[in-house]
C-alpha cells in the first residue's frame, strides 16, 4: 500500500461501528486527509452484523439527550453534551441520507426496515469507500509510540502488515478497539498515560442450574420485576425463561446497571421474580381472597390468572402444593399464602452468567476524565482519539450502545478532520 508523505495520515483502529464511523467523519470532512482504518482480525463490524438477532438495533427513539442519557450505567453525565451534537435524529439522517431508512418498534428500538444488519453493514462500508477511507485487515498494533514532534510510530504485526511495512507514522490516532472483559489487554493504553477502570462483563443472562423453571424454556412474560435478594439492584421488565435459567430485557438491564457489583459477588446470588409487578402483598392477598370466594368452584392449576401464560400458571401451583384438581375453596390458607408469594417473589439460585446472543459489552475502560468529550481527545496524549466501547461508557440493551458508538465516532472523526498543526 503507497502512503503519500505529502498529506497528513490519520489512522483508526478498529474495524466496528465506532471505528467506521470515525473513520468516515473524517475523511469526510476534510478529503485532503489520508484515513487509514486497521483491523487486526478478518472480519469487519462483526458486533453490527450480528446485532439484534442479525436485525441490528441501530439506536433508540429518544427525543432528548436528556431521556437518552438515562440508559447509560456509566457515562451519563458526561455523554449528555455529546448527544446533544450528534444524538438520535442525527443518526436517523446519517443513515437516510446512504438509502437507509429506519424504522421504531413498540419498544422504542430502531431497526432498519429491511430487517437486516446486512442493510447497516454495507452502508458503512459503502460510506468508507466513497470517502476514500483506505481498509487494511488482519492488522494488529503492538505499541503506540507518541513522537517528539507530535504524531505517533505504530509497531505493526498480522499477515496484513506486508500492506503497511512495520512502523506506520501518523498524525492522528483512533483507538475504536471495542471494549475487552480481560484488565491485560489494556496495558498498551495504560502505557500510554491513560487510567483504565477495570473491565467487567455488562449486558448478560442469568444462569439457573436446578431452577425449578427449567421445563418451561422459550416461556415468556411482557412485564416482570427482577430484584437481587439483599441488594438495592432490581430492573423491571419483559422476562424470557431459557433453557439455562432466565434471560429478557428484565435480567439484562439488571445485569447492566449492576455489572460491578454482580462482578465482585462472582455471579451467585438469588434473583427473586415478581411476575406480577403491579401488585404489592398489600393489593394481592385481598385481590386473591375475593377472588376466592367469587371462584370456589374452579380449579386453580387450569384457570391462569393475571394474563401468566398457562404453562407458567402451572409450574407456580405446583411449586405452590397445589394439585391439578384442587378447587379454589379448597386451598388451605398456607398453600394460598405459598403461592402469594411465588407470585411475587419467586426465589432463582442464580450461579454464574451467559453472554447474550453472543454479544457482548463491557463495563470499564478508559477513564472519560481524562477525555475531551466534546472531541473525543485524549487530556493526557495530544492528537490521540478515543470512540466506543474501549471507553468506560456503556448502555443498557435497546440500541444504546450503538448509539454511543455513532456519536463518539462521528465527533472524533470530525475533530481529527481539522488541519493537524504538524507534520510528521
Amino acid at each position: 500500500m503507497n502512503i503519500d508523505a505529502s498529506r497528513p495520515l490519520v489512522a483508526v483502529l478498529g474495524g466496528g461501528a465506532a471505528g467506521f464511523f470515525g473513520a468516515i467523519a473524517c475523511a469526510e470532512a476534510n478529503p485532503g486527509l489520508q484515513v487509514l482504518l486497521l483491523e487486526k482480525t478478518g472480519k469487519l463490524l462483526s458486533k453490527v452484523r450480528i446485532s439484534g438477532g442479525g436485525r441490528c438495533n441501530v439506536t433508540h427513539a429518544c427525543d432528548t439527550a436528556a431521556q437518552l442519557v438515562a440508559h447509560y450505567p456509566r457515562g451519563s453525565k458526561q455523554l449528555k453534551a455529546a448527544f446533544q451534537q450528534f444524538g438520535v435524529a442525527d443518526t436517523i439522517a446519517w443513515f437516510a441520507r446512504r438509502g437507509v431508512t429506519l424504522k421504531t418498534e413498540a419498544d422504542g428500538r430502531m431497526f432498519p426496515t429491511t430487517d437486516s444488519s446486512e442493510t447497516i453493514a454495507h452502508a458503512l462500508e459503502e460510506a468508507a469507500r466513497q470517502a476514500g477511507v483506505r481498509i487494511v485487515t488482519n492488522v494488529g498494533v503492538d505499541e503506540i509510540q507518541p513522537l517528539p514532534e507530535g504524531g505517533f510510530a505504530l509497531k505493526i504485526t498480522g499477515s496484513g502488515a506486508a500492506k503497511i511495512g512495520e512502523t506506520l507514522l501518523v498524525n492522528r490516532l483512533l483507538i475504536a478497539t471495542g471494549g475487552n472483559p480481560k484488565s491485560a489487554n489494556y496495558d498498551w493504553l495504560r502505557a500510554l498515560g491513560h487510567t483504565i477502570a477495570e473491565p467487567v462483563p455488562s449486558l448478560f443472562t442469568f444462569n439457573v442450574p436446578n431452577s425449578p423453571l427449567s421445563e418451561l424454556m422459550g416461556v415468556s412474560v411482557p412485564q416482570a420485576r427482577v430484584v437481587l435478594a439483599g441488594e438495592k439492584l432490581q430492573y423491571e421488565g419483559p422476562l424470557l425463561v431459557t433453557h439455562w435459567g432466565v434471560s429478557g430485557p428484565a435480567v439484562l438491564k439488571l445485569s447492566a446497571w449492576g455489572a460491578r457489583r454482580l462482578s465482585e459477588l462472582g455471579y451467585v446470588g438469588t434473583a427473586l421474580i415478581n411476575w406480577i409487578p403491579a401488585f404489592t402483598e398489600e393489593t394481592l392477598r385481598p385481590w386473591l381472597q375475593q377472588f376466592r370466594q367469587e371462584n370456589g368452584k374452579k380449579t386453580v392449576a387450569s384457570n391462569p390468572q393475571f394474563g401468566l401464560p398457562q404453562r407458567l400458571w402451572r409450574n407456580l401451583t405446583e411449586q405452590a402444593g397445589i394439585g391439578p384438581e384442587l378447587r379454589w375453596s379448597d386451598v388451605p390458607a398456607k398453600t394460598q399464602n405459598r403461592l402469594l408469594e411465588l407470585l411475587l417473589r419467586s426465589p432463582l439460585a442464580v450461579r454464574g452468567k451467559t453472554t447474550y446472543k453472543e454479544e457482548f459489552v463491557t463495563c470499564g475502560g478508559v477513564s472519560l476524565d481524562e477525555i475531551d468529550l466534546k472531541t473525543m481527545q485524549s487530556r493526557r496524549v495530544p492528537g490521540l482519539y478515543f470512540a466506543g466501547e474501549v471507553l468506560d461508557i456503556d448502555g443498557i440493551t435497546g440500541g444504546f450502545n450503538f448509539q454511543a458508538a455513532w456519536t463518539t465516532g462521528f465527533l472524533a472523526g470530525r475533530a481529527m478532520a481539522q488541519p493537524p498543526t504538524v507534520a510528521v
